[in-house]
């Protein structure tokens, strides 16, 4: 065991924290059940207004239906959620008294339910309070909450599995979010049902984000070169960096990505791929959940939080959005040949998983090696031509970096350290991928 360093250095140890998962086709009629089983009287379900109509919210109705269990339905939650929508959840959260609560949804759903348990729970609390730093406090949630279920129907974040909830900062035209061990799922029901009704575009979409978890987490800075080192373990961040457990999850849903992702988006009815790469999600989101991402995703919030006008196919939302996983790819291969000087084998192992043959490769050019795999990935599933395509010129950079620089909760488990002109140039590189 390596000595310990004195406080106030880097950290020497890491943690594991994950929801209870259950997995399995159809396992949602069990939901009533479990609720029964917590014993639960007043139960919060969230769900998003096209979602109300669907088959996965349908087969939770019929379980609660059946178990006789008591609760009120909130399906005024926003795909890609903003402060305000968060408020308007925790205000219906408050005023219900739940003694539990269920979300149907994407990571937008799970995300505002996990938001509104937290200030249901802490009903003291301002806004920020909890609010990662530098934009809230960031403070360590002490307080119980109530038991959350988690039912995913997109393959693509993994809040199931994680202690992280993100929004649209409104006023700062960025995104931020919350993150504590304390606001993950008690459970997360994954039913690869609810896929078979996922639109091509979404399947693809929330793919990305998948594959940008399992690159992330696993090139991210190791959990013993951060610091400082905690005070106390209450302080210890959910993203901690690359560590040997989460390296195992962050590969393992690589080789998924890789096998079944394209299937997934091409056929609808590959039911194969598309519970695969449902159960991806997790795995990645295990990974993710205890390493944390870097860069693409530090780089993605004000890709997603400044969009201008546009709207993604197969969305059904009155406002211009730009996917959360489409947010996060554009800058992947400008992201990763960036930070391939650092753990360039790790960066090639990635590429090779991806399917570059690298028997013949060169170190160091892991960096181009892994870009290019990624492009011809993005270019075989249509992706628009990097950021150039969804709206964006060259005159955007400098709010680009302003809204990247916020996010060091992210940023900094970058494994190469990046000034403000490595971000715009970053930016650059990402305007045109092909």
């Amino acid at each position: 065991v390596p000595e310990r360093p004195a406080l106030g250095n880097t950290d020497y140890a890491f943690e594991m924290a994950i929801s209870n998962i259950r997995y399995g086709e159809g396992v949602t009629k069990e939901i009533g059940m479990d609720l029964q089983n917590l014993g639960a009287r007043r139960v919060c379900l969230m769900t998003d207004k096209n979602l109300s109509k669907l088959p996965p919210v349908n087969a939770v109705l019929n379980s609660l239906a059946k178990y006789g269990i008591n609760f009120q339905m909130y399906d005024n939650v926003r795909v890609e959620p903003t402060d305000q929508s968060f408020l308007d959840a925790i205000k219906f959260a408050k005023k219900g008294e739940f003694d539990a609560y269920v979300a149907v949804g994407g990571g937008s759903v799970i995300d505002t339910c996990k938001a509104a348990n937290l200030y249901a729970s802490s009903p003291t609390s301002e806004f920020l309070d909890y609010v990662n730093a530098p934009i809230g406090k960031g403070k360590p949630v002490t307080v119980p909450l109530k038991p959350l279920i988690a039912v995913p129907t997109t393959s693509g974040t993994g809040s199931e599995t994680t202690g992280v909830a993100i929004f649209d900062f409104k006023e700062l035209k960025v995104k931020t979010g919350i993150a504590s061990r304390a606001i993950k799922p008690t459970l997360g029901i994954i039913d690869p049902l609810h896929t078979l009704s996922m639109p091509e575009r979404i399947v693809a979409n929330s793919g990305f984000d998948v594959l940008c978890h399992a690159l992330e987490s696993y090139t991210a800075l190791p959990y013993n070169m951060r610091s400082p080192c905690p005070s106390n373990p209450l302080h210890r961040p959910a993203y901690q960096g690359s560590n040997p457990v989460s390296d195992v999850w962050a590969l393992h849903a690589l080789r998924i990505v890789a096998k079944y992702l394209k299937r997934a988006i091409r056929n609808p009815e590959d039911r194969e791929a598309r519970a695969n790469m449902h159960l991806a999600s997790a795995f990645a989101g295990i990974g993710f959940g205890n390493a944390g991402v870097h860069l693409c995703h530090g780089m993605s919030y004000p890709i997603s939080g400044l969009v201008k006008t546009y709207k993604p196919k197969d969305y059904n939302v009155d406002h211009s959005l730009v996917p959360h996983g489409l947010s996060v790819v554009l800058t992947s291969p400008a992201v990763f040949a960036f930070t391939a000087q650092i753990h360039p084998e790790r960066h090639l192992e990635a590429a090779e998983i991806l399917g570059a043959d690298i028997r013949t490769a060169r170190i160091k050019d892991a960096g181009f090696i892994l870009a290019d795999t990624l492009r011809k990935f993005l270019f075989d599933l249509n992706v628009d031509d990097g950021l150039a395509a969804i709206g964006y010129s060259k005159a955007d950079i400098p709010a680009l970096v302003k809204g990247t620089l916020p996010q060091e909760r992210v940023t900094k488990l970058s494994p190469r350290a990046q000034t403000e002109e490595d971000l715009s140039a970053l930016f650059e590189a990402s305007m045109k991928l092909y």
